[in-house]
């Protein structure tokens, strides 16, 4: 039976809190691929999982909520509820604009933190601050490892825990002890996330646009020239459909030189796959995650060379911007290090780190008000006025995120 996902909900938190074993434990899939991945043993890209949450009709909850295609507890078949995709984040320090890129197509999250450390942890403040500035509202916290922290720890963890989430956008949240590596309680969460993290409504009558976060190129080295394959382009789709056959215009596209000028256009091509969940499909709607094969150069899409894009109907898209103007939020102090220090106002010259959907550029700011600043872009975004853009300051050697902007 081919289901798409409806949903995306993020895994964030500090380094090796279980991220990525969570999802593992979730979906039967390893997301750590990449061969540095698994080399060092912690997520560098964002990694992706698509899993059906079921339910037994005949056990009571939240034993009847599992993944598999048989009850456990019972042997009775389990019914569908809905399709779930998982977007894993990095945890480490250095790939915090990846993080940023993940939660742009995050309808829900996961906060996961161990209970063998103290909390919070620089990078679990850092993420919860991020999951605050683009918007992300509904909100889990998982306390792992607990199988490895005494009775005492564990109840000590859980205090530190809610005193840490006090006045963010998880302060309400549910907060469950389990063990991703023995699978404990993954049935609890299972039955929190149904629960909590709710279905969006979508837009599916306006014209397409896809966030890309990711891009490939699928074909093996000596590949024969008649039977290489497209780019392809992996993403979320925020609003309309996607059908074989449709045309595609990808923004801000490629850089050309002529004459001495440097300029960016669009990339237009045809929709010849689609796919879902591994699977291969005619259309496909908003939620999810979703992989679309096209007639593009795959020289255009290897190595991620495309991720930040914005994909959809042609005519309809946001415009190429080289700078704009933004409404500041900024937070009290710098998350992300032990040593919190006030976050200063932006000042002109200065550079920034600008996070717009999928997109990750550097922005030099032309000019600073007392809550307003224009800055330039190194990289051109496609984006439009009133879009949310996390903003981020080089402090030692490190870029820590320090606020929001509202593009005008």
């Amino acid at each position: 039976m081919k289901i798409q996902s409806e949903i995306n909900i993020g895994l964030v938190g500090h380094v090796d809190h279980g991220k990525t074993t969570l999802t593992k434990a979730l979906s039967g899939i390893w997301t750590d691929t990449h061969s540095e991945e698994t080399k060092r043993g912690i997520s560098i890209r964002l990694g992706y999982a698509d899993i059906t949450f079921r339910k037994c009709t005949e056990c009571p909850a939240p034993q009847c909520y599992t993944t598999a295609l048989v009850c456990d507890n019972c042997g009775g078949e389990t019914e569908t509820l809905r399709r779930v995709s998982f977007v894993d984040s990095p945890g480490h320090e250095t790939l915090m604009a990846t993080m940023l890129s993940g939660a742009a197509i995050m309808d829900g999250a996961v906060l996961v933190i161990a209970a063998n450390e103290p909390c919070p942890q620089p990078q679990t403040k850092e993420h919860l601050m991020a999951l605050d500035v683009i918007g992300v509202k509904n909100v889990i916290v998982v306390q792992n490892k607990i199988d490895i922290v005494s009775k005492e720890r564990a109840i000590e963890s859980y205090n530190e825990i809610k005193e840490f989430v006090k006045g963010t956008c998880a302060e309400e949240a549910p907060i469950i002890p389990i063990s991703a590596q023995q699978g404990a309680n993954i049935d609890i969460l299972i039955e929190m996330i149904q629960e909590r993290i709710e279905t969006p409504e979508r837009l599916i009558d306006k014209p397409a646009r896809m966030y890309v976060a990711r891009s490939f190129d699928i074909n093996k080295p000596g590949c024969a020239p008649q039977q290489i394959s497209g780019g392809v382009m992996g993403g979320s789709l925020i609003q309309g459909k996607l059908k074989l056959g449709d045309k595609i215009e990808i923004k801000p596209g490629i850089q050309i030189k002529t004459k001495g000028k440097t300029e960016w256009t669009s990339l237009t091509s045809e929709i010849v796959g689609l796919n879902t969940a591994s699977e291969h499909v005619e259309e496909v709607n908003p939620g999810g995650l979703i992989g679309v094969g096209t007639k593009l150069d795959p020289a255009l899409t290897k190595a991620d060379s495309l991720s930040g894009s914005v994909a959809g109907e042609p005519g309809t898209l946001p415009p190429i911007l080289h700078q704009f103007t933004m409404k500041t939020q900024l937070l009290d102090r710098v998350v992300g290090t032990k040593e919190e220090k006030d976050v200063e106002p932006i000042k002109s010259s200065e550079l920034l780190m600008i996070n717009i959907g999928t997109a990750t550029t550097i922005g030099v700011v032309s000019s600073a008000r007392k809550d307003t600043a224009d800055v330039t872009l190194k990289l051109p975004v496609c984006a439009e006025t009133g879009q949310r853009v996390a903003l981020s300051r080089r402090v030692g050697a490190r870029w820590r995120l320090i606020g929001y902007g509202i593009i005008k």
